[in-house]
Formats: structure tokens, sequence, C-alpha cells
């Protein structure tokens, strides 16, 4: 029987977040980025991470981005904030998705 992923899991890791800074991290320390939902812990996205990716993580790093001011023309509002976790894996364990 085929190993089915709750859907749970994919409402706690939202996307990955791909810039230079984060691949350098994937790169130097095998360090993956993610934002992740609002609510979640790190416990919950330990287990997401390894459910989804069928991986082994050392540890999570968690941080809370501020929303920004923002302003176009005359019209002035805010970026959304949002939660990001940083994942460290098992040597030798590798996320697919983030290869380019």
């Amino acid at each position: 029987m085929a190993k089915t992923i709750e859907t749970k899991y994919y409402d706690v890791i939202l996307s990955p977040i791909i810039t230079e800074n984060s691949m350098k991290l994937v790169e130097e320390a095998n360090r993956y980025t993610f934002k992740v939902a609002k609510t979640a812990n790190k416990v919950e996205i330990k287990k997401a991470v390894e459910a989804i990716f069928d991986v082994t993580v050392l540890n999570v790093h968690t941080i809370t981005v501020s929303p920004k001011a923002k302003r176009v023309g005359r019209y002035e509002g805010f970026k959304s904030g949002y939660k990001k976790a940083i994942v460290q894996l098992k040597e030798g364990d590798k996320i697919a998705a983030f290869a380019i």
C-alpha cells in the first residue's frame, strides 16, 4: 500500500524560500528554508518536513518576519509578515525540489 501523507502537514509547510542566501545555506550547511504557518511550532515543522520529503531533521530554527511598510505613489500599505523556518538535515539527506 502506498504511503499517504496527511494534509495537515501541507498546512504547516506553505512554500520554500529560494534566495541567494538560502541557496548558500543549502550548499554549505545542508539547511533548507521554508515559509510556514504562523501557528506552527518547531515539533510540527520537523514532523511535516520529515513526512513530506522523507528526510531526517536534526534541528529547526524559526523566525517571525515583521510586516514591512511599503508605498506606491501616494498609497501606503504593508507587506504581510510571515514565519519562516530554517531546517538542518542529516548529512547525506537532500531535498530534490531545491536542486537547480
